[in-house]
């Protein structure tokens, strides 16, 4: 008898269905994310420019600086003329509130269509949008004269671009 229930247990579990053993298998939900944020834009404020001022340039030349507040300062032997007005450009940034963004602006120049002069340009590295997603920047420079450029009015351009961090 007792080989007969021995024989039925080993039957039994022949025949009986496959189980995994605890561990081999599990699954877990995951959690996923996305984020959205308003598109940065930038706009030039309407009538800023770099502005160097007006100035004379002697026979060797220099440099116009004008920094971010819009001071200017002249070196070597070009002089400023009384009464010059230096500015700093201006631009506003609108994106996503309370976000950083980078700012990187290239070099230019400016021309009387005879004559050209270059010239370097300075921003903040970054800046914030605030608590209504807005900010304001300047941009300043600093010019480099050759000396001897022929009088007149010179204009040009540069590029600035920002992006967030």
């Amino acid at each position: 008898m007792k080989k007969l229930a021995i024989l039925a247990a080993a039957a039994a579990v022949v025949s009986g269905p496959a189980m995994a053993a605890p561990g081999d298998t599990a699954t877990a939900q995951g959690a996923a994310t996305a984020e959205v944020v308003a598109p940065i834009t930038l706009a030039h404020q309407t009538g800023a420019a770099l502005d160097f001022g007006t100035f004379t340039t002697g026979t060797n030349g220099g440099t116009v600086t004008v920094d971010l507040t819009g001071a200017g300062v002249a070196t070597a032997d070009v002089t400023l003329i009384g009464g010059s007005v230096e500015a700093a450009d201006l631009f506003d940034v609108t994106g996503d509130v309370n976000r950083s963004f980078a700012i990187s602006t290239t070099p230019g120049s400016v021309s009387n269509g005879t004559d050209t002069m270059n010239f370097t340009t300075s921003a903040p590295a970054s800046a914030s949008l605030n608590g209504s997603g807005a900010a304001s920047f300047a941009v300043g420079g600093v010019l480099t004269v050759a000396g001897g450029e022929s009088s007149g009015s010179y204009t040009g351009t540069y590029d600035v671009t920002v992006s967030y961090n």
